[in-house]
This record gives C-alpha cells, structure tokens and sequence, in this order.
C-alpha cells in the first residue's frame, strides 16, 4: 500500500497545496513565497527521503506566520493521512546533526498524542535574512498537533541562527526517516494500537 497523501487548505490567510510520498527518494518541488521556509522544507525532503510537493501563497505582506504556520499544520496532516494506522513502523526516530559550529537533535514519535517540546537556548532572538526565528517554533508545533506526534527539538549548542535551525530541520528530517520505518509487525504498542 502507497503511503502517500495530499492535503488542500485554503482559508482567507494561505492558499496551500501538499503532496507527500513517505517511501520517496527525496524529491522535491517547493514554491511558497517564504525563500527560508522553502530551504527548510528541502531538508526535510532530501534528509528525510520523502518526496515533496508544496504550492503555497499567504498573506506575506503581514507576516511570514499564518504561511509557515499552516504548512506546518499541512505537513502533519500529510503524515499523519500518510502512515494510517501506522501498522509495521518504527514510531520512534531519535537523530542528532552538527552544522559547523551548532548542534541540534530531533526526537519523534508518531504515537497518537500530540505533545511538543522546544529547547533552544543558544538560539538568540532575530532573523536568517527575513525568517524571524520565533517561526521555527510555529511550524513544528502545528507539525506536532496535527500529525498527531510526539516532537522534541533541541538546539543543543552554537552561535550561527542559520546553522541552528537548519541543523534542527535536517535532525528532525532524519528522527521522521527512521521513526517511518516499517519493522513488519503490528502497531508498535504494549496496548495494541496508537
């Protein structure tokens, strides 16, 4: 069975199309008028060996949050109409990834409750080229809420914001890659089902 989905949403704020293939190769085709976001959805892509699609517009003259945030929101409807009952995988990935000078781990599991957790101590308050950092936590909030997952990040040390965030992108790309993994087997449960 394809594990793949497609997510429309359209509201007065954003206009987005998604598709997602979780058993890709890491193909990718991403417009949204967000150049940062774009470069962060390609890790995803490519570290996580997903093919991605995304169409996005928002109401960028605001501000970049209702158009990351609802591609978050998107992206975790994606995986979550993707996986299914999520019968045969891993559901825990757990993946820690250097970017020069920064270090950043990803830990998920897709098990049914919703749950964040965001630790970015070294990250200081600002931007990468016109990306305000605070979005980071936006898009992988609304990713956990509606993937149902459990998501933690953590930027564990380093200076540089790009190197941070895009060491958190990749390290949470490849938690997905080998909590998606399918094991054979049922729901990896002591109860049976997630």
């Amino acid at each position: 069975m394809a594990r793949t989905a497609s997510i429309e949403r359209k509201t007065k704020e954003t206009e987005i199309s998604l598709t997602l293939n979780v058993d890709g190769t890491g193909e990718r085709s991403i417009e949204t008028p967000v150049p940062f976001l774009n470069h962060m959805l390609e890790q995803i892509a490519v570290h996580g060996k997903v093919d991605l699609t995304v169409k996005a517009t928002g109401d960028v003259e605001v501000d970049y949050h209702h158009t990351v945030e609802d591609l978050g929101i998107c992206l975790g409807q994606a995986f979550e109409k993707a996986l299914g009952d999520k019968a045969g995988i891993s559901r825990y990935g757990n993946f820690s990834v250097p970017l020069d000078e920064a270090l950043s781990r990803a830990v998920v599991d897709f098990c049914g409750r919703p749950y964040f957790v965001y630790r970015n101590e070294p990250l200081r308050p600002g931007r990468v080229g016109d990306f305000d950092v605070e979005l980071v936590a936006e898009f992988f909030q609304a990713f956990a809420n509606h993937a149902r997952a459990n998501v933690h990040i953590i930027m564990e040390y380093g200076e540089n914001r790009h190197h941070l965030v895009e060491a958190s992108f990749k390290a949470f790309a490849r938690a997905i890659r080998a909590a998606v993994k399918v094991e054979g087997g049922g729901v990896a449960s002591s109860k049976g089902a997630l």
